[in-house]
C-alpha cells in the first residue's frame, strides 16, 4: 500500500448555503490528494502527460460521512493498493484536521490512454515505481 496526506483548508467557496462541504468538492478535494500522491512518487501528472499518457477519470465514488465547515482543515489520505495495469483505483479517506473523525470515504479510477484517446497499459516505469513501493 502506497499512501500520502493532504491538509486542505476549507473556503466560502467549497461551501453550500447550509455551511457545509459542497457536495462536488470532495472530488476536487480527492484530486489534490491524488495529484500530491503522484507528485511525492516522483510521477506528477505533468510528468505522464508530456510522455502522450492521459489518466482520465472513469468511475468516482464518494460516501459522505459528516460534512466540514468554512474555515475547518481537512486531511485527505490517498492510498494506492495494486500495481496499475491498464486502469488504476486510488482510494480516498478525508478527515478532521486531527484525523480522528472520519468525513467521508471514497475512490476514483482512471484509465491510461495515449495522445489518440486510445486506452493503454500503464507505463513501464510507473508500474514498477508502483510495484517497488509496494
Amino acid at each position: 500500500m502506497i499512501g500520502g496526506k493532504t491538509k486542505i483548508r476549507v473556503i466560502y467557496a467549497d461551501t453550500d448555503q447550509m455551511g457545509v462541504v459542497y457536495y462536488t468538492r470532495y472530488f476536487e478535494f480527492f484530486e489534490r490528494g491524488r495529484t500530491e500522491l503522484l507528485r511525492e512518487l516522483g510521477t506528477p501528472y505533468a510528468h505522464m502527460e508530456k510522455q502522450g499518457i492521459g489518466l482520465p477519470v472513469v468511475e468516482a465514488h464518494c460516501e459522505y460521512k459528516k460534512g466540514p465547515h468554512y474555515d475547518d482543515v481537512v486531511v485527505v489520505k490517498s492510498t494506492i493498493r495494486d500495481v496499475p495495469r491498464s486502469t488504476i483505483q486510488i482510494d480516498y479517506e478525508l478527515y478532521d484536521e486531527t484525523e480522528t473523525t472520519l468525513l467521508a470515504t471514497g475512490h476514483t479510477i482512471h484509465c491510461f490512454i495515449n495522445r489518440q484517446g486510445r486506452p493503454v497499459k500503464a507505463p513501464k516505469e510507473f508500474a514498477e515505481l508502483i510495484r517497488k513501493y509496494l
